[in-house]
C-alpha cells in the first residue's frame, strides 16, 4: 500500500496536506526514511539553532522535535486501539498544551532525538505486526474516522511536513 492509494475517506481533511506530500512511499519505507532524514538534519544544529524560535511565539527545534514525538506516540496509540477493534471514539488532544508542558528546551538534544529514535522503531514494528485486513480497518478519533495504514502515513507526513517548515524557516 502507499499513500497515494488511500483512500479519503480514511482520515479527515485536515491530513490531507500531510499524506499527499508522501506521494508514492509504501509505509514502512516512509517511516524509515523520514526519521533518518529528520535526525541526520537536527543532529548537525548547534544549540543555538536548537533553541531558535522565528517569531516570538512559534516553537523552537527542540519543541517541534518534542511535538514529533508526542504526536507519533498519540497516533500509534490510534493504531493500536483501532486494530484490536476497539471501538471507544478517542479524544483529540492540544499540541499546544503538549509542547508549553514538555519541557523540550532544558533537555539534551540527544537524549531527545533518542527517545525519538526508540519510538519510531517501536512505531514500526507495531504498523509492520499488521496484516492488509487490519491495516483498513477504521475507528474514530477527535470525531473523524481514520484507518490504521492512514494514521502511519499521518505519522511520516507530519514529520517531513516539519522537517521542511524548519529548513525554510529556521536554518
Amino acid at each position: 500500500m502507499k499513500a497515494n492509494q488511500l483512500n479519503k475517506s480514511e482520515y479527515n481533511a485536515y491530513y490531507k496536506f500531510y499524506i499527499e506530500g508522501l506521494g508514492n512511499v509504501a509505509l514502512i519505507e516512509v517511516l524509515n526514511s523520514s526519521f533518518d532524514e529528520f535526525s541526520t538534519t537536527i543532529k548537525k544544529l548547534s544549540e543555538e539553532q536548537l533553541v531558535y524560535r522565528y517569531e516570538e511565539e512559534k516553537w523552537t527545534i527542540k519543541e517541534i522535535t518534542q511535538h514529533l514525538i508526542d504526536t507519533e506516540r498519540v497516533m500509534s496509540y490510534r493504531a493500536l486501539r483501532f486494530s484490536r477493534n476497539d471501538t471507544t471514539e478517542l479524544q483529540g488532544f492540544d499540541e499546544n498544551l503538549y509542547v508549553d508542558n514538555c519541557n523540550a528546551n532544558d533537555r539534551n538534544i540527544k537524549d531527545i532525538l533518542d527517545e525519538y529514535n526508540h519510538l519510531r522503531k517501536a512505531s514500526i514494528s507495531l504498523f509492520k505486526s499488521f496484516s492488509d485486513e487490519i491495516l483498513k480497518v477504521t475507528g474514530i478519533a477527535n470525531g473523524s474516522e481514520m484507518s490504521v495504514r492512514a494514521l502511519g502515513f499521518i505519522i511520516a507526513g507530519h514529520q517531513l511536513h516539519h522537517l521542511k517548515v524548519i529548513k525554510e524557516r529556521y536554518l
